[in-house]
């Protein structure tokens, strides 16, 4: 007899099922961010939205294997747990880009284990607890999918194979060994400095070391493109300086009470 298929939850899911047709969904409505991402930082970045990214984010690899393997991720705030993007409202600014993993919440994509082997496939998922009798029907009574359902598949499925094209770029600027540990420290006009660590940046010496061969590979492959959008962002860390500041001005004129002072 099979045990149940156990499902890993992406970073910052909580609990997460496999999607069946029966299934109602309370889906995200207009611009209030669900919980889980109002104090998440960091938060990851897929290959193609790094030019577009890179603009409003700084954007850095992190490792949770002492430098085996990366991942990118987009810095939201300078303090654990500290999303600077999340408006007094609860909406992400809308004049920054908003990234695709917190567009394609509560569903996800991830591999099932069963009686402890990985299935090759991946299997369209949902937060659990955004399944809901009053939530939303996302195929009709005759199994087919609703307009709602097919856009949210066509980005969870696009993203997905994103995903893929991310990793293999991160094994590729591992490879050759491009990659540096960086620890970034600001100084406020008030307050006590501030450091962040943990984080992984594309060495630029080590980029110009590399030989013909290496860089076009980089180039033909799109990586090399992405490295610089990489390298750009990061004097993003200045801004999130700046929002900062301006997150604790709107703080300090409001009571305790949540009123502003007129």
């Amino acid at each position: 007899m099979q045990n149940a298929p156990q499902i890993t939850p992406p970073y910052g899911f909580q609990e997460v099922v496999a999607l069946t047709k029966t299934h109602r969904v309370l889906l995200p409505k207009g611009p209030t961010l669900p919980v889980v991402f109002r104090n998440m930082n960091p938060l990851p970045v897929s290959y193609t939205e790094f030019p577009i990214a890179s603009r409003d984010y700084p954007l850095v690899f992190i490792s949770a294997d002492q430098g085996k393997t990366f991942v990118p991720m987009l810095v939201l705030g300078l303090a654990a747990q500290q999303n600077l993007y999340v408006m007094p409202d609860n909406a992400w600014d809308p004049n920054v880009y908003l990234p695709a993993y917190v567009r394609r919440y509560p569903f996800c994509m991830t591999r099932v284990t069963v009686d402890g082997k990985e299935a090759p496939e991946r299997v369209a998922c949902v937060e659990k607890r955004a399944i809901n009798d009053k939530g939303e029907k996302l195929f009709d009574d005759k199994g087919n999918p609703q307009p709602e359902w097919e856009q949210r598949q066509k980005l969870l499925f696009e993203y997905e194979a994103d995903l893929a094209r991310t990793d293999e770029m991160c094994k590729l600027i591992a490879q050759h060994q491009l990659l540096e540990s960086f620890t970034m420290q600001a100084v406020p006009n008030q307050g006590e400095p501030l450091q962040l660590t943990g984080m992984y940046r594309v060495a630029e010496p080590k980029l110009s070391a590399l030989d013909g061969a290496a860089l076009k590979d980089l180039l033909q492959k799109g990586v090399l493109g992405r490295i610089y959008a990489h390298l750009l962002s990061l004097e993003n860390f200045q801004r999130l300086l700046g929002r900062r500041t301006e997150v604790a001005k709107s703080a300090a004129v409001e009571k305790p009470g949540g009123k502003k002072l007129n």
